[in-house]
């Protein structure tokens, strides 16, 4: 396996590997890898016979006062995950290669960036399309590889692929997580113990609004309503949102008519996390 911060070597290994008749395929990160960063490899791995992973923490998606400087980082760990996950390359820049001089040209999606993390986070999801745009044109990957856990990135990158003409196919993988249901996240290294567990919460609401939605609750208002008083559980739980939106436009919905995506947003401590479900009416009775 290589690991790499050149641009340079990253275009030819992967020319090589295409002249070889291998599909490429990416997944890229910010690095503290986990056990879902694995699965998002695993399916790269079998769709695909050469793997790419970048690992860069970008500045442009942290806002002032979020945890850029403080954000974990361990590359050699990180590279050996990679290497016991099959990855042909690691791709791992430093801030001045990606960005060697002031950035003046930035990529934005808007309507899809303007609710849920968008409200609350302005300039993240430029910062997050800018970046993965420079790493869509320097790996050229087929197929690249997000998590459903972050839902609102995975639909607007689909979304400036396909607006901005990108021959890659985005490929949006499950949430991994713990036997408990608390979803994986590179951020819960952060949680003491006792958060950990006031974390959980944002499992429980998700899925107690998916049991009222299986019983045949359709009205947003009160599924919102159940699932902000799961939250209100724990006074260590500081609510940001809870949304439930149009699978695809990310817009509010006031009924659940076909397939949505049901959000929450909270902080536990000084922690941010966030987690989502998908529920879909088209699916046979009793199956989300």
């Amino acid at each position: 396996m290589d690991v790499t911060a050149s641009m340079t070597t990253v275009r030819r290994r992967v020319d090589e590997a295409r002249a070889a008749g291998k599909r490429i395929g990416f997944v890229p990160t910010m690095g503290a890898l986990h056990a879902g960063h694995v699965s998002l490899m695993e399916a790269a791995a079998k769709r695909c016979q050469y793997v790419v992973v970048s690992i860069f923490v970008n500045p442009t998606q942290f806002g002032p006062g979020e945890d850029f400087e403080r954000y974990p980082r361990d590359l050699e760990a990180d590279r050996r995950i990679c290497e016991q996950a099959g990855v042909e390359l690691v791709f791992a820049p430093g801030v001045n290669d990606m960005y060697p001089n002031r950035n003046l040209t930035w990529v934005t999606v808007e309507d899809l960036t303007d609710g849920l993390c968008g409200r609350l986070r302005p300039g993240h999801f430029r910062g997050v399309t800018t970046v993965c745009n420079k790493l869509f044109n320097i790996v050229r990957p087929d197929i690249a590889f997000f998590g459903q856990k972050d839902a609102q990135q995975a639909i607007v990158l689909r979304r400036m692929a396909a607006d901005t003409n990108l021959p890659l196919e985005i490929d949006i993988c499950p949430t991994v997580r713990d036997a408990d249901g608390l979803a994986l996240s590179s951020r819960n290294k952060y949680l003491s113990a006792d958060e950990r567990a006031e974390a959980l919460l944002l499992h429980k609401a998700l899925t107690t609004a998916e049991a009222m939605v299986r019983r045949g609750e359709r009205n947003c208002q009160k599924l919102a309503a159940a699932m902000s008083a799961v939250l209100g559980w724990s006074s260590g739980v500081s609510v940001e949102y809870v949304s439930i939106v149009d699978i695809e436009t990310l817009s509010d919905l006031a009924v659940i008519a076909n397939t949505a995506l049901i959000a929450v947003a909270a902080r536990v401590g000084r922690t941010r996390l966030i987690d989502n479900i998908i529920v879909d009416l088209n699916k046979p009775q009793g199956a989300i």
